[in-house]
């Protein structure tokens, strides 16, 4: 899809949900990105039914030209609402919708203080609902993500062992991203180990990781402004140790979870449905109070996209989605055990996208 489709999809979407706004006033950089193709670090958009502008600073003007062909490109001089008042007052525009979730309360007032003609109308995360279903340029972005990521924690696994801090894993990890073509993190790397596997988003640290220690892996790797997030949670032997019965049992059914989820994941299917799936399995075990958070979410310009596979959610999976599936058990002093991947909705279900696998890997 180019970025001229998007602004149609965008401006049919107005029009369907029954919006009054003249136009559309961008600031949150996913959406940015996506309807205009411009890709540096700061700018807006004003939308409306046959302008596409976008304003941004002196060090992205041949950029953004570049970007966005066919949008017409403005330069931001400071102050940044002087430059944008001479476009609203040339278009007419009585009403602008903006992104109450992102625009500054500071940047409201000081704005609609200076325009007081136009009357500025708090709209709903527009690009969100355009941005869950990815077009094919987009899954190819998903894709190479994803295999960065793998084939990092990949490369991560023939160096890991006991003695190593969980700061010196994360460090190899996210250099392997950059080495197989990553242009960042997407996320701060995520390294737990041993009874801090219980810390969902136990962030590395200097805790060395020790033989006979559950560790759980949570990464992710951006390239073209699209993230991968993937998790697996392996055993670290040394000295002739190997997996406690019980961390095979926690181990064993947080994945017999998170394959039920992933087998569930369907067009039509709801989000809250499969988070019942996999909830269901944890409930039977009589350790639900263990699960804390919900099985996924959409995943793509922004690591957390909507829908959320979260209890009672409504909104029915669509072919073209990119949803991780993610459950996991955390338990106080003990550890945990989570297990993601990353999953392409088809028409017919869902295609698993790293190439890692889900059996308990010993070190």
């Amino acid at each position: 899809m180019t970025t001229n489709n998007r602004l149609s999809a965008l401006r049919d979407l107005l029009k369907k949900e029954g919006f009054s706004y003249e136009g559309v006033f961008i600031t949150r950089p996913e959406n940015r990105a996506y309807f205009s193709g411009f890709t540096g670090s700061f700018g807006y958009l004003l939308i409306t039914a046959t302008e596409a502008i976008l304003f941004t600073d002196g060090r992205y003007v041949e950029q953004a030209a570049l970007q966005s062909p066919g949008w017409k490109v403005v330069r931001l001089q400071r102050p940044f609402e002087q430059s944008v008042i001479p476009e609203i007052k040339r278009l007419g525009l009585a009403s602008i919708g903006f992104e109450a979730d992102h625009l500054s309360y500071n940047d409201y007032t000081s704005w609609t203080e200076k325009i007081k003609e136009t009357q500025w109308q708090p709209a709903p995360n527009l690009g969100a609902k355009l941005r869950q279903r990815k077009d094919a340029v987009e899954v190819e972005a998903l894709r190479r993500a994803v295999d960065i990521a793998a084939q990092s924690f990949d490369r991560l696994l023939g160096l890991l062992k006991p003695g190593m801090t969980e700061r010196d894993a994360a460090a190899e990890l996210e250099y392997g991203f950059r080495k197989f073509g990553a242009d960042s993190v997407a996320f701060d790397t995520i390294v737990a180990s041993g009874p801090r596997g219980a810390l969902p988003h136990g962030r590395a640290t200097d805790k060395v990781i020790e033989a006979g220690e559950l560790v759980t892996f949570d990464f992710g790797a951006r390239i073209d402004g699209y993230n991968s997030d993937i998790t697996r949670t392996i055993f670290v032997g040394g000295n002739g140790k190997q997996p406690s019965e019980r961390q095979r049992q926690i181990y064993n059914l947080v994945l017999e979870s998170q394959m039920a989820g992933v087998e569930a994941v369907k067009p039509g299917v709801s989000a809250g449905e499969v988070d019942k799936i996999c909830r269901d399995i944890f409930e039977k075990a009589g350790l639900v109070e263990y699960y804390m958070h919900s099985t996924g979410h959409n995943l793509g310009r922004e690591v957390h996209e909507t829908p959320f596979l979260m209890p009672n959610d409504p909104n029915p999976l669509e072919a073209g989605m990119v949803l991780t599936v993610e459950p996991g058990l955390y338990f106080p002093e003990w550890g945990g055990v989570r297990i993601e991947d990353d999953l392409l909705v088809t028409a017919n279900g869902a295609e698993i996208l790293p190439r890692l696998t889900k059996e308990l890997i010993l070190l």
